[in-house]
Parts: C-alpha cells; sequence; structure tokens
C-alpha cells in the first residue's frame, strides 16, 4: 500500500472554483493560423488518401498549434489538470472530418485509445439511451451524471452542439477533495487508501483498486460510487457501515459548490482533464425536438506520454483493446 498522505496538498492541482472567479488563463482561444494549420493538415491528409484512424501524428503536421498542445498536456499532469481550447469551427467540416482532425489532436497529445469493447476511439455523449434501462450507460441519457474518472490518463471533450436547457459541464479537484477530508474528517483516510471492488459495465469482473494513491509525490484518484457499489455487489462483498460512511462523506464534498468549476462548452469548444487530478460531471439537461439540434460531445480517451507513474496497488488503464477489423 502506498504512504498516506498527512500534509495538505499545495500544488496548483489544489484549486477550487472560486480561484477562477477572475482567471480564464485555462482557456486558449485558437487563433486563425491554428485553424489554417488544421485545414491545411485536412487537405494533406485528403491528398494522399489517408482516412481516420489510419494515419500517424507526422501525417498531421499543426504548426505553432503543436506548441499549444504541449503546454495544455504538461499543464494537465503538473498544473491544474484541466484546459480548455476554444474556438474550432465545427460547423464547417463534416463528421468524419471532425473524427479526422480531433483523433489527430489526440495523437499530438498521445495515443487514443478504445472506449468499449467495440474498440470505438471517439465516443458520441448523446442522449440516444433508454434510461429505464440499467445496462444503459449514464452518459447516453440526458440524466445528471455523477462525478467520476475514466479509465484513461485523459479524457477530452469536443462540442458539437448544446443543449436547449441545461447540460453544464462541471470539474473538481482530486487535491481539494482530499485537502477538505485530511482538515475536517481524517479519521476517515485509511479507508480510501485500502482496496476497494470497481466494476465498470463494459466488464466481465470487477477489479480491485483504492480511491486514493499517494505515490512519488503525487496524489491520483478513482471514483465512481455506482461501479463500486456494483463490484461489490457482484463480489458478494457487501460495504460495512463506516465504509458506507466514508464514501457518503466523499460524495458530499464532491458536491460543495465552493469546490467545483462550471462551464458551459461552446461548440468548438475542447475540454481536457487529467483523469487521476480531476473528477469530472455534467449536470441533466433537455434536448431539443429536432435530432439535428440535440446536444451532442465526442468523447476522446488518451494515454499520455508523460503521465505520472502510479502506485502497484494503484492499476493504471487506458480504455479497452481494439478488436482486430474494427478498423
Amino acid at each position: 500500500m502506498s504512504i498516506v498522505l498527512t500534509e495538505k496538498i499545495t500544488t496548483p492541482a489544489a484549486w477550487v472554483g472560486g480561484d477562477f472567479a477572475n482567471d480564464d488563463s485555462w482557456i486558449h482561444p485558437l487563433s486563425a493560423e491554428n485553424i489554417a494549420a488544421i485545414d491545411a493538415a485536412l487537405a494533406g491528409l485528403e491528398a494522399k488518401g489517408l482516412r481516420f484512424p489510419h494515419f500517424t501524428k507526422a501525417d498531421f503536421p499543426l504548426g505553432g498549434l503543436e506548441a499549444l498542445l504541449v503546454q495544455c498536456s504538461d499543464e494537465l499532469e503538473n498544473g491544474r489538470g484541466f484546459c480548455v481550447l476554444r474556438g474550432l469551427p465545427v460547423e464547417r467540416y463534416s463528421e468524419e472530418q471532425i473524427n479526422t482532425l480531433y483523433y489527430a489532436i489526440g495523437l499530438h497529445m498521445g495515443q487514443p485509445v478504445g472506449q468499449n469493447p467495440r474498440g470505438d476511439l471517439i465516443g458520441k455523449v448523446m442522449a440516444v439511451g433508454d434510461a429505464k434501462k440499467k445496462e444503459t450507460r449514464v452518459y447516453e441519457t440526458n440524466l445528471y451524471l455523477p462525478y467520476h474518472s475514466d479509465p484513461s490518463d485523459m479524457v477530452g471533450l469536443l462540442s458539437i452542439r448544446k443543449a436547449r436547457q441545461g447540460g453544464l459541464s462541471s470539474l473538481i479537484s482530486v487535491a481539494a477533495i482530499y485537502n477538505e477530508i485530511l482538515e475536517k474528517h481524517r479519521e476517515y483516510l485509511g479507508l480510501y487508501y485500502r482496496p476497494w471492488y470497481f466494476s465498470h459495465l463494459c466488464e466481465d469482473m470487477p477489479s480491485l483498486s483504492p480511491i486514493f494513491s499517494f505515490n512519488k509525490g503525487k496524489l491520483s484518484c478513482r471514483y465512481l460510487r455506482q461501479y463500486l457499489e456494483l463490484g461489490h455487489e457482484i463480489m458478494q462483498a457487501p460495504l460495512s457501515k463506516v465504509e458506507i460512511e466514508a464514501l457518503d462523506l466523499f460524495d458530499e464534498i464532491i458536491m460543495s459548490n465552493r469546490l467545483r468549476l462550471d462551464m458551459m462548452l461552446e461548440p468548438g469548444d475542447l475540454q481536457f482533464a487529467n483523469n487521476y487530478a480531476v473528477l469530472h460531471s455534467r449536470n441533466s439537461f433537455e434536448d431539443d425536438e429536432d435530432p439535428a439540434r440535440t446536444r451532442k460531445l465526442l468523447r476522446l480517451w488518451v494515454k499520455m506520454p508523460n503521465a505520472r507513474e502510479l502506485a502497484p496497488e494503484f492499476p493504471g488503464r487506458n480504455g479497452f483493446p481494439i478488436p482486430e477489423g474494427a478498423y
């Protein structure tokens, strides 16, 4: 088991929402030169006859935008844990072109990975599922999506269309959550470091992992209460009273208005977040009756070359294997 951190975290990763009341430095507007580089790369790729996802980073040079993506990647791992690129003119591109350029941006930050057993490299975040069915993933509905982390180093969201109402994106710092527990309820700390069963709906069997892990100077977190409770149910390992209290406390803290940073992702916004350092959420929304105007975001999971070294008992994971013949 990794060492239990008993000192408050004071790095840039330990932010609270109020820190950004007069600070939008986490938003990086794309310049005309950035857009021109994307357009030129698309044209070059199409001239070569290459299509998504059968190309490399070298096939899609992005000029000055590459430096911005390097800066964002460093911010994810060594800074606040998130950043937003703003102003991609999504309306000018076809669906295939959007998939291509989004995947290319992922290649410049790391290696995009599969998001389900089908091996989808780009996920559609839309209300297309039946919320009454247990097997329906919450992101496929218009319901509130609880704070969670995804099984990859980084998660990206590209906004294509907003909902008619709602659908606000929200981030919360793992370090800020930890500082709250450390200051007010440190008697629960050890529980978060013990192994818990997590069950992803796409997996056959639950896996063991702590909620918190501190290794080589960095705190990491894995959390989604639904998957944790399901894992213990499958393994017939009922949660104890004190374990439930610890989870209730965690949920109470992450619902704090003071800690979270809310943002409306406008069409053309790209939000990137480190899954070990930031939990993400979304409130419920109401869609337009016209299917062509319903809320649509595209999700990317990326294995990052600069990702932190994880403790042995906190197994890293980057998506699902790509089945042969998927593309």
